[in-house]
This record gives C-alpha cells, structure tokens and sequence, in this order.
C-alpha cells in the first residue's frame, strides 16, 4: 500500500511521477499471467492543487487528471493557462455528482470521463445532458460499486451492477459503457497483511495517485460547493475497469 506524501512529492513533480510509473509497472508484472495485459491508466488527483501544478505535471507527460469537486473541475478546466498549455488533456470526474450539478460538470472543457455513476437517474440525466451539449463523442463513463459495503461511500451494491450496466448500454446512448470503479475499505489491519483492495496486481487498469504525486492538500482552499462529496483521504485510489 502507498502512502502519500511520500519522499517522491517533496522531491517535485517530475520525479513523483517517474517514481509512480515505476511501481505500477512493478505492480503489472506481479499479476498472474491470465489476467488481460492492459496498460493502467494513472490518473493524477489534482484536487485542492493549482493550474501550475497541473501544467508541471502536463509538461513531464502526464496527461489524464482526476478532480473530486465539479466547481473545483470547471474552474481548473477553463483557466486559461491550461487550455493554452495542456491541448491533449483529459479530465476525469471522480467524486459524488448530485443531479442539479450534472449540467454544471458536462460545460466542464476537455471532460473525457465520468467515473462515478451510482444511480438510473443519475445515468439518465448525464445521458441527457451530454445528448444537448452535441458533442460527437459519447462521454465515457464507470459504474461505481460499493464492494467494501460502508455506509460512508457512495456506490451500487454487488447486486445491482448487471442491471445498472444493461440500462447504460440500452438507454442511454450518449453514454460510453467503459468499467467498474470501487474505493476499498480504508480500514484494513496491515498487520494482516496489504490490504487487498489496494494491489493493482488483481487486474486494475485504472490507478488514481494524488497526494504522492503533488504533496499534501491543503485542505482550507476547497470549493464551498459540491460539500456532500466523499471527502476520501486514501493514499490510493484504485479503480477496476473492464
């Protein structure tokens, strides 16, 4: 299990990134032979970071960034100096979205993904969203499951996933069908052992790192807005998709 704010941060951007690769190519070549030989996706968690941050990031070849907060999102997205600097960047929204922020999140620019449907209606709505904004792309999207069965996440049960997926692939045509997300359970005995919803070793093929990336987040500058969103403080986050 890593840990943020590790040394890696400290030592700047570049190098944190060029560390973080490392391990999960370690990771990758840990996994049994049967598993699909998917390259993982690193999203960089910018949340609470500036658009200089971003830009560093951007610049030693990072391209795919997660925020948690829509306001927090737009902002970033539009400021100037990233859509000048950053032409290839790809946002992912990974917190909680409450229906009346959906159309808020769709103006977001360069929005490549959506990681965190837990609902029919919330599909609904993005679906319909995203049809009026007539982009030609259809917006790809994760179903969240809450596999770790805490009260404090949000997420489908195991159970309902099949159901959930299928509504996707045959209602909601602007939506792009692509994986499960799940956050593990953060409170796992390590002195049982690495806590098993943390090893990318099981087939992740898409790996959110924010803090041993950019440093500790200073948690006074967050968005008043979007406060019924998870505030998940993991030192990773891992997502499944299929």
């Amino acid at each position: 299990m890593w840990r943020a704010g590790s040394m890696s941060a400290e030592l700047g951007v570049a190098f944190a990134l060029r560390t973080v690769n490392e391990r999960v190519q370690q990771a990758v070549a840990r996994r049994p032979r049967d598993l699909p030989a998917i390259e993982p996706r690193l999203v960089a968690v910018s949340k609470t970071k500036p658009a200089d941050m971003v830009i560093e990031a951007y610049s030693h070849g990072q391209r795919t960034f997660g925020e948690n907060y829509v306001q927090e999102l737009l902002e970033k997205a539009s400021n100037p100096k990233i859509l000048s600097s950053c032409p290839e960047i790809k946002w992912h929204f990974i917190g909680h979205l409450q229906k009346q922020n959906v159309n808020k999140l769709m103006a977001v620019p360069n929005l490549f993904m959506l990681e965190t449907v837990d609902s029919v209606k919330l599909a609904d709505k993005v679906n319909s969203s995203w049809q009026k904004k007539g982009s030609p792309e259809r917006l790809k999207v994760m179903v969240q499951i809450n596999t770790s069965g805490e009260e404090s996440k949000h997420g489908l049960l195991p159970s309902e996933t099949v159901a959930m997926v299928e509504h996707i692939n045959a209602k909601c045509p602007s939506l792009e069908f692509v994986g499960l997300m799940t956050i593990g359970s953060f409170g796992h005995d390590l002195s049982q052992g690495p806590n098993p919803d943390f090893q990318i070793e099981v087939g992740s093929t898409n790996v959110r790192i924010g803090s041993t990336i950019f440093g500790e987040r200073d948690y006074s500058k967050k968005p008043a807005l979007d406060k019924s969103a998870a505030d998940l403080k993991a030192p990773v986050e891992v997502t499944q998709e299929h």
